[in-house]
């Protein structure tokens, strides 16, 4: 379903996913939700493009999957919102949407709510899930790593479109499916935290010593910080937590990255509310002040929510929606050093030309920062972590 808006710049369907109003608009007998890639590197306007496998599941002995492609990509050019469409190695469906389309996510995000994160791509499956991962009574970091992906697993695959059963037992937490290939590349997998290991005997007045190395770590960083940073850890290799790194306060620690640009969007949303600016109605948003290539960048991370959701449901990998995460926080910052919402010298709106033009660019910011802020909040969320407002 879509919801037209009359912008400033002309009447525009905004789609609630991108990938998923391209699925509607291709209307074929097997879904593309779900098939949707990055365009290869070097191609021309990469921020703005899709590509997807589809037409080699919809071909035929009659039909190759390039004679498929084909007549997609033609249904596709009769969109106002799709700039091209063409076929590429044998088959592959590559569409590029007008720098407008891509900017419309701004408002559509937003208005969404945590809803940006949903689809249907997993309609028709159900599963069992624990509704909570319960760190503390962990005996040991694997059990933790499996409660935790067990339970993430279910958010994911709810928000894909599956049926989820919820149950309480914590003894019915069961490990995932089985462990991806190993692949280069960095895993957080360090020491323990120097912590007590073992219960204490609880003495009148005095403190509880936590049981066993989870329970330790859970004491020290926080639930949210363990949390994050077991979701992040692949399903194969050592399954522990450094507690000290899972705290700390800076931007190379991917789940304080992560939650303070959260935190930086509502931060900018009260700075621009004390200058009394805001965003203003979905019908006067301007696309065109959205442009700017980091703009454009955190617009197309932005468009891809949906998308890793259901690929990290699909494969019980909740680590590859907290790394999608952190790429989108590192665009979200981008975008703010090169395009800020609120600038230093900025004033409240006033009379002047110059001064309704830096208005209306701040409004159309204060939309992407708040789609941002939305996106971050939703994918927190699903990993069972909190997104403060303010660190």
């Amino acid at each position: 379903m879509t919801r037209a808006l009359r912008l400033a710049d002309g009447p525009y369907t905004l789609p609630r996913v991108i990938t998923g109003d391209l699925d509607r608009a291709l209307a074929t007998a097997i879904s593309s939700a779900g098939t949707w890639r990055p365009a290869p590197p070097g191609t021309a306007g990469a921020l703005r493009t899709y590509a997807t496998t589809v037409a080699f599941r919809l071909a035929d002995d009659a039909n190759g999957p390039d004679a498929v492609a084909a007549r997609l990509a033609a249904r596709l050019r009769r969109l106002d919102w799709v700039e091209t469409a063409a076929v590429t190695g044998g088959g592959y469906l590559v569409v590029t949407v007008t720098a407008g389309a891509l900017a419309g996510l701004a408002v559509r995000i937003t208005q969404d709510g945590p809803g940006c994160a949903r689809s249907s791509a997993l309609a028709g499956t159900s599963l069992a899930a624990p509704a909570a991962a319960d760190l503390a009574s962990a005996p040991a970091w694997e059990e933790a790593r499996q409660r935790v992906y067990a339970t993430v697993t279910g958010r994911l695959a709810e928000a894909a479109g599956a049926h989820v059963s919820w149950h309480h037992d914590a003894e019915r937490i069961t490990a995932p499916g089985p462990a991806a290939p190993v692949t280069a590349g960095p895993v957080m997998a360090v020491p323990e935290p120097a912590a007590p290991a073992t219960a204490g005997p609880a003495t009148a007045g005095g403190p509880v010593t936590p049981a066993g190395p989870v329970a330790a770590a859970v004491a020290y960083a926080g639930a949210d910080a363990i949390t994050y940073a077991l979701a992040r850890l692949p399903p194969w290799g050592p399954a522990r937590v450094d507690a000290r790194l899972a705290a700390a306060h800076h931007l190379g620690n991917p789940a304080y990255a992560v939650r303070y640009a959260h935190a930086h969007a509502a931060s900018a949303r009260r700075q621009a509310g004390d200058l009394g600016l805001d965003r203003g109605k979905a019908a006067g948003f301007q696309p065109r002040l959205l442009a700017h290539p980091s703009e454009q960048a955190l617009l197309y991370e932005l468009s891809w929510l949906p998308e890793r959701v259901t690929g990290a449901a699909r494969r019980g990998r909740p680590d590859v929606l907290a790394r999608y995460l952190e790429g989108l926080a590192g665009a979200y910052f981008g975008a703010q050093e090169a395009c800020p919402a609120v600038w230093p010298g900025m004033a409240a709106p006033g009379a002047s030309p110059g001064e309704r033009a830096a208005a209306q660019t701040a409004a159309a910011r204060l939309w992407l920062v708040t789609a941002s802020r939305t996106a971050l909040r939703t994918g927190l969320g699903l990993l069972g972590v909190s997104a403060p407002d303010r660190l």
